[in-house]
Formats: C-alpha cells, structure tokens, sequence
C-alpha cells in the first residue's frame, strides 16, 4: 500500500541527511496544548493512508485529545523530514510513518524515538514484521501497519488479443504456477510483445525491486556494513532486467511514480504487466479510473513469492505525550482497524496475525480487478514468501543508486548497460 511516491537523487538525499545538524527547530513537538485545555496530538503519514474515521474512532474514547492527521508529501519527503529533525527537540508528529526500505537507515537513531515494546502486543504481528523494527537491544520503535505481498496484475484483454490464456488461473498456470521462474516470466513477455503493440511490463525499476527483494542480503552483510556488488547477484539482475526490458524492449520504459507513469495507465495500449504487491492495486484502480475496464490480477508469481513494502507508525522521543502516542499508534495498527480497511479496499494483506488469519478477509473480491478473489490471492502470495530481505541503514542509499542507473538506460537511454553499470560501482564508492 505504501511505498516511495517521489523519486530524488542520492546526491539530494545526502545533502538532506547533511542538513539535519545545522537545521533549526521548527515550531512544532507532534503535541500541542489548545486553548479548552485538551492535548492535540498530530499524526503524519506520506499519503492518505485512510485513516481519518478511525482517528475519530480512537478521539471518542479520549475525549481529552484532539488529533490532527497530516497526508502531505511522498515517502522521500518522509524520509528527509525524519533525518531533518529526529535529533532535534520538535519538528516532528507525535505519531510519524516510516517505510521498511530505509526503516533500518533510522534504526541507527533508536534513542530518539520511543520505545513501543509491549509485552501485550508481542504477538500481534508476523515475526518477521516486527523485527525489522526491532533493535538489537529489543528496542522497537514501529508498530507495523501492512506487507506487500506479490502476484501478477495484468491486462485480461490485452493477453486475449496476443493470443495468450487471459482467464486467471489460465495465466498463472502458463506463467509456471507454483513452479514460476524469472526465465519463464521474460519467456512469455517475449512471445507477447512478438504479438502485441504494447509492452509487458510498466518499468525496469518495477521488474528491478521485485527480483531484488527475493535477495537476502542484496546489498548490505548481516553486519549492516555495505557489500561490494561487482560481479555479484545484485548485477546479475540489473543487467537480466535490462536485456530483457530494454534490448527486447518488453519494458514500457517508463519512471516509476513519474506523472508519465500514472498517466499511462489511463491509455489502453500501453503494458500488459504490473509485478504487484497488494498496495499497489490500489494504485492500478487509482490511476487508470473507476470506469477502466480489462485489468485482472493472477496468483502467481515468478521466483515463488516476494514482499515489496509495508509500512510503520512510530512515535519520536521529541513527543511530549509519548503514552496517548503511543496508544494512537497502537490502535490505527490494530487488527480491527487494519482488517476493516482491507475490507473497504476489497481486500489487502495487514502484517497482524488476527487480521489476516480473519474469515473476512480470504472471501474478499475487487470489482475493478474482474472481482478477482484478493483476499485468497493475497494471503496465498504472503505464504509464498519465503526470503524477507535484510535492509540495513544502507539500503535505500544503494537501491536508489542502482535504480538511477537502470532508468540511464532504460528510460533516458543515455547510457549503455555497461556504461551504466560502471557509474553505479562508481557512484558507490561516493556514497556516505
């Protein structure tokens, strides 16, 4: 469901980290006394994460705190906004989101924010959530929100009219089944674009992060120190999904989250393919409009199963109201309130055990997507998972290093895959 929306360049994020030791406070600590005397507590997500009724939920049972929610800015603006101000004293809400990919970045500053161990919820999650937000000393410092289980969303009418199986079992099964490789995958993308106008897939850097998430330790040791990727598995899939993408143009060559790329959904010819974790429905639905029809989703998925992202709501230690915080945070990651939003969204993957063991959940269809049974898919596709990658406090760093480098061939189309590649090593060795 949520994942970075805005794209920068590694150069701009350092200069950002650099300025959060000059920066000065801004005029805000998350908590605020108002005039009738009752706390305001305030509440930031990058995006609308729909929590609005569920906040006024949680403000009736304390009528003594009012509470503001902030949606502004994409998940690098999230990101800056946290490394700006976390060893500040204010500047920040109360209850703040944070994104797994550079969860592990803002783990090395676990002293400023508060500490959410609770010996009642210990087992409301999935382990494996619960500890990527976990220090070593058992500190945890974010309640998890959602995962992002893969599957394969794809145009039903667009495989009809290339003369390959369009009926969703029918695709998984062509694609491989339980069986499905990345082989396989760019097999069939190559018989499809043979017939077709349009491409397979949206973007390399999608195709990219979904190869590179079923990686364990992609670019980083289990020490968090960072991994030298010349000749390594990393390169590997950056130069498959660029000979494939780009040389076998089964890429549409576009920038993920770019206005082009949301636009592009609302054109009938453009993909085929979207490599979809569970959130990203939402943004399929959300950009191609209520009324586009010939979108399905397929329970396979190549490698076996993925996981692209999932969310956190933590609380900064700046909080002056870290205990109504904390509880806020606490109850918008609770298994009714994720459980009834994958309900509203016709299905979804909450990182709660109760949430997704739920008999409501597996029944769920999503109209726009053929009503294809997302609430079985998903649970399927968060089964299938069997490698959660470890992403430490370099891996947004590398990742958007990598990424750049993909979309120099793919979309700018400035550079070879070698040229390419080169820079990346290079640019590497710049990083902080």
């Amino acid at each position: 469901m949520r994942t970075t929306m805005l794209r920068r360049t590694a150069s701009t994020i350092a200069a950002a980290t650099a300025a959060a030791l000059v920066l000065a406070s801004c005029s805000t600590d998350g908590s605020k006394p108002s005039a009738d005397g009752k706390i305001t507590l305030e509440v930031a997500t990058f995006g609308d994460w729909g929590y609005a009724p569920y906040i006024e939920q949680w403000e009736a049972k304390h009528p003594d705190v009012t509470v503001e929610y902030e949606t502004a800015g994409g998940g690098d603006d999230q990101r800056e906004k946290l490394l700006n101000f976390l060893g500040q004293d204010s500047g920040l809400a109360c209850v703040e989101a944070l994104e797994v990919d550079w969860l592990g970045e803002l783990k090395q500053f676990s002293d400023r924010f508060a500490d959410l161990a609770d010996p009642g919820l210990k087992d409301r999650w999935f382990d494996w959530k619960s500890e990527m937000a976990t220090t070593d000393d058992g500190k945890v410092i974010g309640y998890g929100t959602d995962i992002g289980p893969q599957a394969v969303a794809y145009r039903a009418d667009l495989f009809k009219a290339a003369g390959l199986p369009s009926d969703r079992e029918a695709v998984a099964e062509y694609l491989g089944g339980a069986n499905a490789t990345w082989d396989r995958f760019y097999e069939v993308g190559a018989e499809f674009t043979a017939k077709s106008d349009a491409a397979w897939f949206e973007s390399v850097q999608g195709a990219y992060t979904a190869m590179v998430n079923q990686v364990e330790y992609a670019y980083e040791n289990e020490d968090g120190t960072r991994k030298d990727l010349a000749g390594s598995e990393v390169e590997r899939i950056f130069r498959t999904v660029l000979q494939h993408g780009t040389e076998q143009k089964q890429s549409a060559g576009l920038t993920q989250w770019s206005s082009d790329w949301n636009a592009s959904f609302k054109r009938n010819d453009t993909f085929a393919v979207v490599l979809a974790p569970s959130w990203m429905a939402g943004t399929i639905k959300g950009n191609a409009g209520e009324g586009f029809v010939g979108w399905d989703i397929a329970n396979v998925f190549p490698g076996g199963g993925g996981n692209w992202g999932g969310s956190y709501l933590s609380v900064p230690a700046q909080c002056k109201h870290p205990e109504q915080a904390k509880d806020l945070a606490a109850y918008l990651t609770s298994p009714e309130v994720t459980l009834d939003q994958a309900v509203k969204n016709g299905g979804g993957t909450p990182s709660q055990v109760e949430a997704m063991n739920s008999p409501k959940l597996l029944p769920l269809t999503n109209p726009f997507f053929n009503n294809a049974p997302t609430g079985r898919i998903w649970a399927d596709r968060a089964a299938a998972v069997e490698v959660v990658p470890f992403k430490g406090p370099n891996y947004k760093k590398v990742h958007d290093v990598v990424v750049a480098g993909l979309n120099r061939v793919d979309v700018d189309k400035s550079q070879s895959i070698d040229q390419s590649w080169a820079q990346v090593l290079s640019d590497l060795k710049s990083l902080n």
